[in-house]
Formats: structure tokens, sequence, C-alpha cells
């Protein structure tokens, strides 16, 4: 007959041993209920931003280790999208390992997948640091480049561009002919002037009206000077 109790001691003697500094005992009695903090491998190598780790309370059950013992996943914020992975990774190693004591086995499965979460983190800002140089390289590249043209790119441009010569010459003409215009070119081009020569020449054909009344003291005018002057002369 199985001795469950000797087992689940031998165990705790042995998981202390093996990790002194991770494993808190919480109770002993009836059943052994410990937690173990878990970090990825070779964290001692890794910086900070690479270090992950978790904590599994396990607790024994009467008939562990033919019976799974319980188990409750705490991770950090960093690792909550990975604790379904995790549970995954503790029930497998459950299973393939049911009739044996298997706290070991499940915290090195742990351990593993905490590297492979840590492995596939630095992958991807690998891979996002590359995509982002490559971009960099690119823009470069092309600022030095330029735009590369084909028969077809430079027609278009050569056609927009002689487009624009044309209009900028004949803004170009215009301004220079409105500063050099003569007194006759600018005669010819104000039509207000042809109108008043129009209306002056109508005018000459008309008879013209005379007030007659400034000509009507004419004899009282004292003339005496003139002749005097008339004298003079002779």
């Amino acid at each position: 007959m199985t001795d469950y109790r000797e087992e689940q001691i031998n165990e705790i003697e042995a998981l202390e041993s093996i990790y002194p500094d991770e494993i808190e005992i919480i109770q002993r009695e009836p059943y052994h209920d410990f937690t173990v903090d878990i970090t990825s491998s070779d964290a001692d190598n890794q910086d900070e931003q690479d270090q992950v780790s978790c904590s599994v309370q396990f607790t024994y059950v009467e008939k562990y280790p033919d019976e799974a013992p319980l188990f409750e996943i705490t991770t950090s914020e960093e690792l909550e999208d990975c604790e379904e992975d995790i549970t995954t990774v503790i029930n497998q190693t459950i299973e393939e390992n049911l009739g044996m004591v298997m706290v070991f086995t499940i915290v090195s499965a742990v351990q593993e997948k905490l590297t492979d979460i840590v492995e596939n983190a630095k992958r991807r800002r690998r891979e996002e640091k590359e995509r982002r140089e490559h971009e960099i390289e690119e823009a470069e590249r092309k600022k030095f480049e330029g735009t590369k043209v084909s028969v077809e790119t430079f027609l278009t441009w050569k056609k927009a561009f002689d487009a624009e010569m044309i209009d900028m010459k004949k803004i170009t003409t215009e301004l220079e002919r409105s500063k050099k215009l003569t007194g006759k070119e600018l005669f010819m081009q104000d039509a207000s002037m042809n109108d008043s020569d129009v209306k002056f020449l109508q005018s000459e054909g008309d008879a013209v009206e005379v007030d007659e009344s400034l000509f009507q003291d004419m004899d009282d005018l004292d003339l005496d000077i003139d002749l005097e002057e008339e004298d003079v002369g002779d």
C-alpha cells in the first residue's frame, strides 16, 4: 500500500534543498501547502527587462501523487497575457507524471516556458528594431537617390514644366511692357481717352453758344495804357 504521506514529506524535503530561497511553506497539516517562486533561466545574465517570474502555490491532496495536486498561479502584470499558457504547461506536466512526485518537474517546465517567453519578447524587440532601422535606411537612400525617372514620368514633367515657363514668360513680358509704355501706347490702350476725343470733335461740329453779356462793357474799359504804349513804341 502506498504511503502517500511519506512520499509527500520526502518531496517537500527535497524541494527545500533544491529551492532554499524560492520555496515558502504555508502549512504542513493536514496537507502541505507551499509556494515556489519561479524565474526564467539564466536570469543573472539578463537585463532587468528580460527577467520574468511567477509564483505557483501547490497544495497536496490526500492521495498525491496518484492524484493531481491543486495549484494556483500568481503572475506580474507583464505576464498576465501568458498566464493561460503557463496553466496549460502545468496541466500537461501533471497528466504526464501522475503516480510520481512531480512538483520539481512542474517547476522546471514552468521555468522553461518563462524562458521561452523572454526569448520571444527579445526576438520581437530585435525584429522591430531591425524594421525601424531598415525604414530609416530606405528613407535616407531615397533622399539621396531621388525618384527614379522613366521616359513617361520625364515627358509628363517636361510638359508641365514647359507650360509653367510659358505662363511665367507671359507674366514677365506684361510686367515689362507696363513699365515702358509710351504716351501714345497709353493713349491707344486707354479707351476713355478715345471717348474724350470723340466727344471733343463732336462739340467742334456743334454751334458754340456765347454769353454776349461778357462783352457789353468793353467800351467802358480804360484803353489809355495801350495807346501810351503805342506812342512810346513810335
